[in-house]
């Protein structure tokens, strides 16, 4: 009984890291923005930040990755529908880009608050 329990939580596993991968291969946007997460998260390591503030960091990297994540979800979805419903599936894609956009828009804000003085002071 466990085994087989072990066989299933390894499959989901590997599903998963599939969907990452083909999403990472993909999505151009997502590549930028782990390009640019590492990068934070290299000055973050340079300017030996604070725990809450790595905190902050990580959790908002995170945001900003998986609402893109959300984003292609739903954009396939959409597509699926697009013979049926053609008018709301641009709607539906602008919104989630525009949710996207508002997620990296905070993420800036806030990472130039938290290095603001590292960088000036």
């Amino acid at each position: 009984m466990l085994n087989i329990k072990s066989k299933r939580l390894l499959k989901s596993f590997q599903y998963a890291v599939k969907g990452l991968i083909k999403i990472f291969r993909e999505e151009q946007n997502i590549r930028i923005q782990v390009l640019v997460g590492v990068f934070v998260l290299c000055c973050g390591y340079n300017f030996h930040l604070k725990r809450i503030e790595w905190c902050i960091i990580i959790i908002l990297i995170t945001i900003v990755i998986l609402m893109e994540i959300i984003n292609s979800a739903i954009e396939r979805i959409a597509d699926v529908l697009k013979p049926r419903i053609d008018s709301y599936v641009k709607e539906i894609k602008d919104i989630m880009a525009g949710a996207v956009m508002i997620a990296s828009i905070l993420a800036v804000i806030i990472g130039i608050i938290i290095f603001w003085p590292y960088l000036f002071n």
